[in-house]
């Protein structure tokens, strides 16, 4: 079997260390009591609190109006994105994402980009670039290959900075690859109830956030371990989060 693309990063400093801590995290906030059973509830207030702010780390708003509905068109779509996270939506595009990456980023940006891509036709159609596709391809690659040996935060973490760094469509690209994070943690079992909130961490330090990032897309060693680094430490604290919502919750847990 051939080696899995990202296998030479879990050699990358601290990488594998990282990445072990934030799976022992969220394999724990899932074998809380209030989530042997009462997951869905718990899943759909993390997801809930994801969409928020995950909007909120690309300036949008994070106010509702009082008829539930959004004036931001960016919180809107993030919350649009949100709930393809949540209940039988999110199985369905996992299975997608696992067997055709392009169509299930594609929905997210449909989701996403509705109320800002003036032009319909651009909606989930990548720029109409040769080296963006290439690279859209490659990352493809990554996601359908079988994962052992690399850890899931890895995987995660790479698709979410891959995705930023290229910045593939009109518009959401922050949105998208945040949302591709969460599938992607879905997809490794990494986190397969989505339980955690790693949104939450990125929007406390957002100068930090974007800096790695663009660290990221300048592709060196130590650029690359800095972004799974920092995606690491907010898987964890997203746990910690998931946690919150599940001691919350534990009066009312069968």
């Amino acid at each position: 079997m051939p080696a899995h693309p990202l296998a030479p990063l879990v050699e990358l400093p601290g990488v594998a260390e990282a990445a072990e801590k934030a799976r022992d995290a969220l394999a724990a906030v899932h074998r809380h009591p209030a989530n042997l059973r009462g997951w869905p509830s718990t899943a759909l207030e993390a997801s809930w609190r994801g969409g928020r702010s995950s909007a909120a780390i690309d300036g949008g708003s994070v106010e509702l109006r009082r008829d539930g509905d959004y004036d931001d068109p960016l919180l809107a779509g993030s919350m649009r994105v949100a709930q393809a996270l949540d209940g039988d939506s999110l199985e369905q595009l996992v299975g997608v994402y696992r067997r055709a990456p392009a169509q299930a980023l594609a929905r997210l940006h449909v989701l996403a980009a509705a109320d800002i891509v003036a032009d319909a036709d651009a909606l989930g159609r990548p720029r109409s670039d040769a080296a963006v596709g290439a690279r859209l391809d490659l990352l493809g690659q990554v996601v359908t290959a079988p994962s052992a040996g690399v850890p899931g935060p890895i995987v995660a973490a790479v698709v979410h900075g891959e995705l930023l760094a290229l910045a593939p469509f009109a518009a959401a690209n922050g949105i998208v690859a945040r949302g591709a994070s969460r599938l992607s943690c879905v997809a490794t079992g990494l986190d397969p109830h989505n339980l955690g909130v790693p949104e939450v961490a990125w929007l406390k330090r957002p100068a930090e956030y974007h800096r790695a990032a663009a660290r990221f897309g300048e592709g060196t060693p130590e650029g690359v371990a800095e972004w799974i680094l920092l995606c690491c430490a907010a898987f964890e604290a997203g746990a910690a989060e998931a946690a919150s919502i599940a001691e919350a919750a534990r009066p009312r847990a069968k």
